[in-house]
């Protein structure tokens, strides 16, 4: 007998603007270039994937592409895209070790 499955989609769980920022303000915690990637693909679907291609001047392809695992974006790419979805990116002091046991 076979479960009948449906296919998950984070996008359609990221019902705001403040709950994006959540989801990405997690994502960048993880010190994971790969992840935040992905993650801004999610984001892009979430907020409408047009609708961004219109705000870079991109095309929906190049930025699926751009976003992609084997996209390597730079860092002006991903600038462009997080200042398109609404969204800054943020730097607080990390704690090293040795400040942590303190």
């Amino acid at each position: 007998m076979t479960v009948p499955t449906t296919r998950w989609d984070s996008a359609a769980y990221l019902r705001d603007d403040d709950e994006i920022a959540e989801y990405l303000n997690a994502v960048l915690e993880e010190d994971d270039p790969i992840l935040l990637t992905h993650a801004l693909g999610i984001i892009a679907r979430a907020k409408g994937m047009m609708q961004l291609a219109h705000d870079t001047g991109l095309t929906t392809e190049q930025i699926t592409q751009t976003l992609s695992p084997d996209g390597h974006p730079e860092l002006a790419e991903v600038l462009r895209i997080v200042g398109a979805l609404g969204l800054q990116l943020h730097a607080s002091r990390r704690l090293i070790r040795s400040e942590e046991s303190a």
